[in-house]
């Protein structure tokens, strides 16, 4: 499975009606409620804000609305485009600003869903890794060592805190955690604080 890594916008135009796709990553059903509403306060004007979202380690959790367009002509085939591309932890909201040309229930599905494939096209997206979150205080005359440690470890750093000590944030490959413990070992001989975040 594939996740996003970042927003992403795209949008295609059928018969002078607008429509916007905007994928964002959503990794709890809550996080998905907030990704919509947030694309309905950027579009206030539209005439609709359609979702299809799927969720989940597995992409089994699905979520989908046709906000007021017919039943099953729009959040339903966004959303069979979103579970056939293999990407998970993902919510796509279309925006739907109306011509003034009616589209009917096939030009409809065919809209939503085209919709959905070119903002697809264009997200990025990584390997879904099992992460694990970190804590580190480490001394200040480790701080090179375990910078480079953290590089050959895939480590993300999310926040940095220079004061007495340094303390370090991050996030790595849940494989590579052993070789961090071992890591923060030989580097810090015993000088560097290491908790496992859970």
């Amino acid at each position: 499975m594939l996740v996003p890594t970042a927003r992403a916008e795209a949008g295609i135009e059928v018969k002078k009606s607008r429509f916007i796709a905007i994928a964002i990553p959503t990794s709890t059903m809550e996080e998905v409620k907030e990704a919509v509403l947030s694309v309905r306060r950027e579009h206030p004007d539209a005439n609709h804000v359609v979702h299809a979202s799927v969720i989940g380690k597995a992409g089994t959790m699905y979520s989908s609305s046709d906000d007021r367009e017919p039943k099953n002509t729009a959040g339903r085939p966004a959303l069979e485009v979103v579970k056939g591309s293999g990407i998970t932890n993902i919510t796509v909201a279309i925006v739907r600003y109306f011509g003034g040309t009616l589209l009917g229930t096939g030009g409809l599905v065919k809209a939503y869903g085209d919709s959905t494939k070119e903002v697809l096209k264009v997200v990025p997206t990584e390997e879904l890794i099992e992460k694990t979150s970190f804590t580190m205080t480490i001394p200040y005359n480790s701080y090179t060592l375990v910078k480079r440690l953290f590089e050959t470890l895939s480590v993300t750093l999310i926040k940095e805190d220079f004061d007495i000590s340094i303390r370090l944030e991050g996030q790595l490959p849940s494989d590579n955690l052993d070789e961090l413990r071992k890591g923060a070992a030989d580097i810090g001989q015993g000088r560097i604080l290491l908790e496992i975040n859970t």
